[in-house]
């Protein structure tokens, strides 16, 4: 369990880089607070914090159902997928928004293979 404790913590990591970007995308634009718009260049930052924030509510959750039910190396392999998923989407989006996508996609699949892992094992574990 320590390796998923390792990725959890760079995981989170990446999403304060994440966050730090965006307040220096604020400051560099003048985008006074509290306003959501400005710069397109402030508006990509805050948009990959706060999708990346979104994403977190499921993908952590997920990690460890699928450390705790299913493998947690496989857990951890998966979070640094979904991690690597996160960087591409951060670069896609903040140099040309319709380059997102592949990030999006490993992140997401990432995810899902968790979340659906972690239900699998949590009830496999209750009935059997």
């Amino acid at each position: 369990m320590e390796w998923v404790a390792i990725v959890a913590g760079l995981v989170l990591a990446e999403y304060l880089f994440f966050t730090v970007r965006a307040g220096v995308a604020r400051g560099r634009h003048q985008v006074a607070a509290p306003s959501m718009t400005g710069h397109v260049s402030f508006e990509r930052a805050v948009r990959v914090q706060g999708n990346t924030l979104e994403q977190l509510i499921v993908f952590l959750p997920a990690l460890w159902m699928f450390a705790r039910f299913v493998s947690p190396p496989g857990a951890a392999l998966l979070g640094l997928v979904f991690m690597v998923g996160r960087a591409l989407y951060w670069r896609g989006y903040v140099q040309d928004p319709p380059q997102r996508g592949p990030g999006f996609l490993i992140g997401l699949v990432a995810t899902a293979l968790l979340l659906a892992g972690g239900i699998l094992g949590a009830l496999a574990a209750a009935i059997g």
